[in-house]
């Protein structure tokens, strides 16, 4: 417990206290200037334009919380264009290119149009829509002129073009009837009557159009029969498409080797207005019907004349078993 404080006891100053540090009293007489000091406060310093120059541009612009915007577009400069490659300008953007270049190196547009450029030659069957329909030229310019072998060509070609043309026209009817006669059904014919230049007794020329195979005519000549003929004939004017022939004396094969056989024979068409048409047909060695093309119109008669045969002897005679004709059905519509 502290006692209370006399009033006659001395006083203490806070100078006689030694748990106080003692401060070197201030002098009042002026410093002398450090000059390190000074040095070393100056490279403290940044100097304003320095700072600025050190500071990055932020590439998006501040904004304000809560709402967000897009950022600007950069417009990016054109590339500095090579110094080595020079030529006729780009009509687009003026840039020069090399004269092999389609399209220009800088803006990729096409140099088909650029100056000093011919336009490219469209092929023959495009410029045909364009005659009578050409551009006038200009004062003063001169027409390409037209020479060479291929302008001959081209003028060969135009009228063989033409020509096939003039001959489809008068020709039409002709082509109508052959695709008519090609996709049309067939349908047996017989003669009305059939003749000969001479026939073997019991074989006359009617037992070529019978129907039946097993009958034959010959001329009762032997050897090859050059020149012996037998002839079919019609009422009216008849289309004919196809004949058949079955050589021989009958379609067995066995009967094969017992008569000569015609090999080569000229048919001799009439027509109803007494034009005469001959027509080569060619025979093989071998039995059965053979069929061959026969395309006559307005037909009257056709007169089969023999000129050589296969298997020809001394005793045998050329023998033809069947004969059969073939004309447009009626019944196929067309």
């Amino acid at each position: 417990m502290n006692e209370p404080a006399r009033a006659d006891a001395p006083r203490v100053t806070p100078e006689d206290d030694d748990t106080l540090p003692r401060m070197p009293a201030a002098s009042t007489a002026p410093a002398e200037p450090d000059p390190d000091a000074s040095a070393r406060a100056r490279a403290l310093l940044v100097p304003v334009a320095d700072q600025r120059a050190t500071t990055p541009v932020p590439e998006v612009a501040p904004v304000l919380p809560g709402m967000p915007a897009a950022a600007r577009p950069r417009v990016q400069a054109p590339a500095g264009e090579p110094a080595d490659e020079t030529g006729p300008p780009c009509p687009w953007c003026e840039v020069g290119n090399r004269p092999d270049r389609h399209f220009c190196r800088r803006c990729g547009m096409s140099l088909a149009e650029r100056p000093g450029v011919p336009e490219a030659r469209r092929p023959w069957w495009r410029r045909i829509r364009d005659f009578g329909n050409r551009p006038t030229p200009w004062a003063g310019d001169r027409p390409r002129l037209r020479r060479g072998i291929g302008r001959v060509f081209t003028w060969i070609a135009y009228g063989l073009a033409l020509g096939l043309v003039v001959y489809g026209a008068f020709n039409v009817g002709t082509a109508w009837n052959a695709a008519r006669d090609h996709f049309a059904k067939r349908a047996q014919i017989t003669p009305d009557a059939a003749v000969a230049s001479r026939s073997f007794g019991g074989h006359p020329p009617k037992a070529l159009f019978d129907k039946v195979s097993n009958s034959w005519w010959g001329p009762g000549v032997s050897e090859s029969a050059e020149g012996e003929w037998v002839e079919a004939r019609f009422m009216e004017p008849t289309r004919l498409l196809d004949i058949l022939i079955t050589a021989g004396i009958s379609a067995k094969p066995s009967d094969l080797s017992e008569a000569a056989l015609p090999h080569r024979m000229d048919a001799v068409i009439t027509t109803a207005d007494g034009k005469k048409t001959t027509r080569h047909i060619k025979l093989d060695q071998m039995s059965g019907p053979q069929q061959r093309k026969f395309r006559a119109e307005n037909v009257v008669s056709v007169r089969f004349v023999i000129r050589s045969a296969f298997n020809a002897g001394a005793d045998k005679q050329v023998s033809i078993a069947e004969i059969e004709f073939f004309t447009r059905a009626t019944t196929s519509g067309t």
